[in-house]
């Protein structure tokens, strides 16, 4: 809570053509938006998969006011759209 980047967001564009890469540390929330009709997510993690410890922030939380690259109709999960709003703010 008392980092100047706490509650906020980066956003970046990933790709097969782009070959970016993007680096979670551990602890941080993220999420995805997929621009395209099929898409592969791989995630590299440092220990194994609990869902004791997962937790959901909603996708179109308020507090974050993520600007999602969004035209029309949004698809979400229903795991995504059960999400908690940000807690700390």
């Amino acid at each position: 809570e008392n980092s100047r980047t706490f509650g906020k967001w980066v956003g970046e564009k990933l790709s097969a053509e782009n070959k970016k890469q993007l680096w979670v540390p551990e602890g941080f929330a993220h999420g995805f938006l997929t621009l395209s009709e099929t898409a592969e997510l791989l995630y590299k993690v440092t220990n194994y998969y609990s869902t004791e410890y997962e937790q959901c922030i909603a996708w179109d939380d308020k507090s974050i006011d993520i600007n999602w690259p969004i035209e029309g109709n949004v698809k979400v999960s229903e795991k995504d759209a059960i999400g908690s709003n940000f807690p700390y703010r």
